[in-house]
């Protein structure tokens, strides 16, 4: 089991997840959608591709850019489509 918490909320929850260079990767359908909102940030790794990212919402406060998600990854990350990791401040307990 694995979640993610910001501002004293749980965002995502799942029973499996992805782990990758020590990032857990929350599956489609963990997340608690309200807490989402899109960004049209976006960065490249090398390996994976594409990043797009969310902003969290939670009880009016804004945590930008933190959760990202690889919709089209490269062959060697299609492991982790369209499932989402977090940063900046995002707790994830497992």
């Amino acid at each position: 089991m694995a979640k993610a918490v910001w501002n004293g909320a749980v965002i995502a929850e799942a029973d499996r997840f992805e782990e990758v260079e020590g990032n857990v990767y929350f599956p489609p359908g963990s997340l608690r959608d309200e807490h989402f909102r899109d960004s049209a940030h976006t960065s490249v790794c090398g390996w994976k591709g594409t990043a797009h990212y969310y902003s969290v919402v939670v009880d009016g406060a804004v945590n930008e850019n933190a959760a990202w998600v690889y919709r089209d990854p490269k062959p060697d990350a299609a492991h982790i489509k369209d499932h989402v990791a977090f940063w900046k401040g995002v707790t994830v307990e497992r």
